[in-house]
């Protein structure tokens, strides 16, 4: 079978994500340096007559509307395409894993659509259908990945404003998938939780570098990284095997190692690709991993 359109869907880290309080409206705003891997997903798009979303996926079972299906629908709405598309999804990054692989699929699928539909994917159109789809989607559009192949951005808000700044391209990640799917509903409500019970302050004692400091840190030494992920204490505590990849990643000479998103994705930062090869070594003999960059 052959496809019109290939696109990768690369994997994101969180490095610091500071959840603050819910919202009125039942959101949370967030303040994050998302950064893209060479780790992701690979859709293969093709165009169909009948009007609807055709999604195969070998790796595992999608539900019916999932990101791609919405995303579709929402570029339909937006433009009034008149042909439908089957998609052939290679998975590769875990559900549940914090990486937003989900988001990233949809937004990946977004520009191919555009490319198949010869419509420019203008700013405007961009965030319409992100709107649409999911929070994260607006990171993968705006962060640069589609321009340079690589992408990394200061966001905020509920994840809606994307300040895109330059990918350092010094360091090596290593991820370790402990096993453990991290629902991000359940992921929040544990984080709602624990301010309403005030173990941030009294048992966490967690601490953030103020949101006009992330850029600083983010380019400096990587062993003062002071960076932290309002989900990891809470979600330790829930499932311990994420608090033991983590102490793993460390003992392994990761310069500053957290969990990536909701979870469950442990990652550490090495400032050479030999040391985070040297860590996957002694890390792969106990736990699934990669190393990513």
């Amino acid at each position: 079978m052959s496809f019109d359109v290939c696109v990768k869907a690369p994997a994101k880290v969180n490095i610091g994500l500071k959840v603050l309080k819910k919202r009125a409206d039942g959101f949370h705003n967030i303040e994050s340096i998302f950064q893209t891997l060479d780790f992701s997903d690979e859709l293969h798009v093709r165009r169909i007559p009948q009007k609807e979303c055709i999604v195969r996926c070998t790796q595992m079972q999608l539900p019916l509307e999932n990101t791609l299906t919405k995303t579709y629908s929402a570029f339909c709405s937006e433009t009034n395409i008149d042909f439908g598309i089957e998609v052939l999804l290679d998975k590769f990054l875990p559900a549940g894993g914090g990486l937003g692989g989900g988001s990233s699929d949809g937004a990946s699928l977004l520009k191919g659509l555009s490319d198949l539909a010869e419509i420019q994917l203008t700013d405007s159109l961009a965030d319409a259908v992100a709107e649409k789809v999911g929070s994260d989607v607006f990171f993968f559009l705006h962060s640069g990945f589609f321009q340079k192949g690589r992408g990394c951005a200061l966001v905020s808000g509920r994840g809606e404003v994307v300040k895109a700044i330059e990918p350092r391209t010094d360091l090596s990640f290593l991820l370790i998938f402990p096993g453990i799917h991290s629902s991000t509903k359940e992921a929040y409500s544990l984080v709602d939780q624990a301010y309403e019970s005030g173990l941030y302050e009294s048992k966490y004692k967690v601490s953030y570098p103020d949101f006009s400091e992330l850029k600083r840190l983010y380019y400096g030494f990587t062993g003062a990284w002071k960076f932290t992920n309002s989900f990891t204490p809470v979600l330790i505590d829930k499932y311990p095997l994420i608090g033991a990849a983590l102490k793993d990643i460390l003992e392994c000479g990761a310069d500053w190692a957290d969990m990536s998103g909701s979870g469950a994705t442990v990652f550490g930062v090495f400032k050479s690709d030999a040391a985070a090869k040297e860590a996957y070594l002694k890390c792969q003999k106990k736990w699934k991993c990669v190393v990513a960059h």
